[in-house]
């Protein structure tokens, strides 16, 4: 039989029962692989993964890898390890102080120490079991007798009394430890093929797993490129918009220099009208002929042309 502290070490600290189906973090601790899953599904939201008993983190969910080793020891436990003894089963005898029994008679439906172990009777009717807190289950519901055969027509568990006189008469019976037997070696063969299965199954997992992974590497390669792209896009539009504002602006004082100039030119051009205009109203004003028919025309500038813009 397993020690406790064996057992202590076989359960799973996030369930706290025997591992099922162990697998195995990065930092060496272990887990039921349902128990894993779902403390990791509910760090996916955050996208912080850390382990439930060391506290680790790790940058992306852990790959469960598992424990072989782990596995084929938790496999032999639940096949030879029996029934642990009900905890605080005492002597019915020892009634000074209590003293924990080490068997229970199912005929006398007591409990006995290694002391009255001894003196028990032993004769077959007496049939002694580990310690149990309720031997009622263990007699037949009809004769009050301890259950010893087992019926395979019927496949049940039986007295002698359901055997010679009851409604089980006349049918192939067998001692229940035989049959016990019997059926815990079809077990171990259904467990035999169920293993290849689970070890498929788990396979699929980790393949579907990786399919995973890999999808959301490759989401997340997309993502850079495309925001990496549109990086790029927005610069080349900032420096075309930089580039088109500046051929504006250069054309803007391009033309405006000229302009400037053409102004210039007529503002000029303006003045020597006005100076002109001023010179012929005063000869226009004047009374002595003389000094009118006197003044040349080509002084009065009647040909004077305006530059283009």
């Amino acid at each position: 039989m397993a020690s406790s502290a064996l057992r202590d070490e076989l359960d799973c600290s996030i369930c706290l029962i025997t591992y099922t189906d162990p697998v195995m973090l990065r930092c060496g601790h272990n887990f039921c692989r349902v128990c894993i899953d779902r403390a990791l599904d509910t760090q996916d939201q955050s996208g912080l993964y850390s382990c439930p008993e060391c506290r680790e983190e790790f940058q992306e969910r852990p790959t469960l890898m598992r424990d072989i080793a782990l596995r084929n020891i938790m496999e032999n436990f639940l096949v030879t390890d029996p029934t642990p003894t009900e905890p605080g089963i005492f002597c019915t005898y020892c009634v000074d102080s209590p003293v924990p029994a080490v068997k229970s008679c199912l005929h006398c439906e007591a409990s006995l120490c290694d002391k009255h172990l001894r003196t028990h009777n032993k004769s077959p009717e007496h049939v002694l079991s580990e310690p149990r807190t309720s031997l009622e289950n263990r007699k037949c519901s009809v004769h009050k007798k301890v259950l010893e055969y087992y019926c395979t027509e019927d496949a049940a568990c039986i007295c002698v009394s359901c055997r010679l006189d009851g409604e089980h008469r006349g049918h192939q019976v067998e001692m229940m430890d035989e049959a016990s037997e019997k059926k815990k070696k079809k077990l171990r063969n259904v467990l035999q093929k169920l293993i290849p299965k689970r070890e498929k199954t788990e396979e699929r997992v980790r393949s579907l797993e990786e399919r995973r992974r890999k999808a959301q590497e490759k989401s997340s390669g997309e993502a850079e490129r495309v925001t990496a792209l549109f990086i790029d896009m927005r610069r080349r539009l900032d420096d075309l918009e930089k580039k088109v504002l500046s051929e504006i602006s250069r054309q803007e004082k391009e033309e405006s220099l000229s302009l400037s100039a053409l102004i210039h030119q007529l503002e000029i051009k303006k003045d020597e009208l006005s100076r002109k205009m001023r010179h012929i109203e005063e000869l226009c004003n004047m009374t002595d002929p003389l000094t009118v028919l006197q003044e040349p025309d080509t002084a009065l500038g009647a040909g004077t042309s305006f530059p283009s813009p």
